[in-house]
């Protein structure tokens, strides 16, 4: 594999002519409200930051986060500026993430305020009434019943179940011959919250249930489709732990999945929803996330910029790129219809019923309509992406032949991961975005 490095000199190419001149953003001028005092200025933007590689190093605290975190959280120890921490992280629940972060930060974070990548799920109520197997480590089976699912099966269940089913460890293969404990029943949906402990444990009984159609009992069925439901959190192909270099993520678990059903089958392995980042799902649900603080500080600006901060191109940028196309395409719906309307007699813009351009998209009909007309992204250099590396010469050339670290189900477009600005570190982050917005928290 070329790995990442090659990747990343490109991108560091191409960013270099944009970004460093720190003109990557048009800088709203609606920091603070007319209609309030100037000693209480209201915000129109939000912050959106990743974790891993921006705030920590697995465990180690990265020293840029506490002073970047001071900055926005005032003297009574309210947040001055409405803000989410948006992780790829599904082996916890949010009280725990939230408690960690306190504790990191130094500052009061509500479970309200993270979003882990599992989040969206509760969206998907047609789900929750059926029997799910669910994979991933930590709690998963009270994870998935937090979310709402209310009958869920675990790999460790289903091997127990089927003892003969799990046979590449030779030693935790059956001593004696045994039969099947036929006791749980047909699973009908699969959701993959992380990457699991036993990848081949894993990879064995998920390929068993989607060939199966949910019978363990029976014997693979290689020509039947389509297979069942199947549900993924965080595509991240690698992540920034302690390390020197990323290390697997859940997206390198996926390619080992899809790869293996398509040599048994012939056929791709199909996803009814791929949530966390870069997902545009996972943004708009973040947004909500945003909107709702703002209500509740009693902040009457609209939120209508968000920042998204992260150490990831193939994650953090794409995703925050990607929905503020997602956005700027809506907009251009929204003003086109209006348009129309007027061009007909038929209405102005303002009496315009709510936008139906997608609502074949479940999450879409379950979120309300986005308020943001922009996400900008900022890069960070704490994490996976190292500016210190080689530029290659010819930098347009070369991307189009570099390895694509997406998820397969994503188009690679070198726009999309250009990220608005890069900075050293966190702190640098929340500094530029307060000058962009001229605002000053008091």
């Amino acid at each position: 594999m070329r790995g990442l490095l090659p990747f990343y000199r490109v991108l560091n190419a191409l960013c270099n002519r944009q970004v460093r001149r720190r003109a990557g953003f048009a800088g709203s001028e609606c920091g603070f409200s007319g209609t309030v005092s100037v000693s209480k200025p209201q915000p129109c933007f939000g912050l959106l930051f990743d974790i891993d590689g921006v705030l920590v190093r697995g465990k180690i605290p990265i020293p840029a986060a506490k002073k970047a975190f001071q900055k926005l959280v005032n003297s009574q120890g309210q947040f001055v500026v409405p803000v989410v921490f948006v992780t790829n992280a599904g082996n916890c629940m949010r009280q725990m993430k939230a408690d960690q972060l306190s504790h990191i930060l130094g500052v009061p974070i509500t479970m309200d305020q993270v979003m882990m990548s599992h989040s969206p799920l509760r969206m998907f109520k047609k789900y929750h009434d059926k029997c799910v197997l669910v994979s991933g480590q930590g709690p998963v089976l009270d994870i998935a019943k937090n979310l709402g699912f209310q009958n869920v099966v675990s790999i460790d269940m289903l091997r127990e179940s089927f003892p003969l089913l799990d046979m590449v460890d030779h030693n935790r293969r059956p001593k004696l011959p045994s039969s099947p404990i036929a006791n749980l029943p047909t699973v009908e949906a699969v959701i993959l919250f992380g990457e699991p402990i036993r990848w081949e444990t894993n990879l064995q009984l998920i390929i068993d249930i989607l060939l199966t159609n949910g019978n363990l009992s029976g014997a693979h069925q290689t020509q039947k489709l389509p297979h069942l439901p199947l549900l993924a959190c965080n595509m991240d192909l690698m992540w920034m732990a302690e390390a020197q270099s990323p290390r697997f993520g859940h997206g390198t678990f996926l390619v080992c999945l899809e790869n293996i059903y398509k040599k048994i089958t012939g056929k791709e392995v199909k996803y009814k929803a791929l949530m966390g980042k870069p997902s545009e799902l996972t943004y708009h649900f973040a947004e909500c996330l945003i909107r709702g603080q703002a209500v509740e500080r009693n902040w009457t600006q609209p939120i209508t910029s968000l920042y998204a901060i992260g150490d990831n191109l193939m994650t953090d940028i794409y995703g925050a790129n990607l929905y503020s196309c997602y956005l700027e395409e809506r907009n251009r719906r929204k003003n086109s219809k209006a348009v129309a309307n007027m061009a007909t007699g038929t209405g102005s813009s303002a009496a315009l019923p709510q936008d139906n351009d997608h609502v074949e998209n479940t999450w879409e009909s379950e979120l309300a309509p986005p308020s943001a007309t922009s996400c900008k992204s900022i890069l960070v250099c704490t994490g996976v992406y190292n500016p210190h590396t080689e530029v290659p010469t010819y930098a347009n050339k070369c991307i189009k032949e570099t390895v694509f670290h997406g998820h397969r189900d994503l188009r690679f477009d070198p726009a999309l991961v250009e990220p608005g600005h890069i900075v050293q570190d966190v702190a640098d982050a929340v500094e530029l975005i307060f000058e962009q917005e001229k605002f000053v928290p008091q």
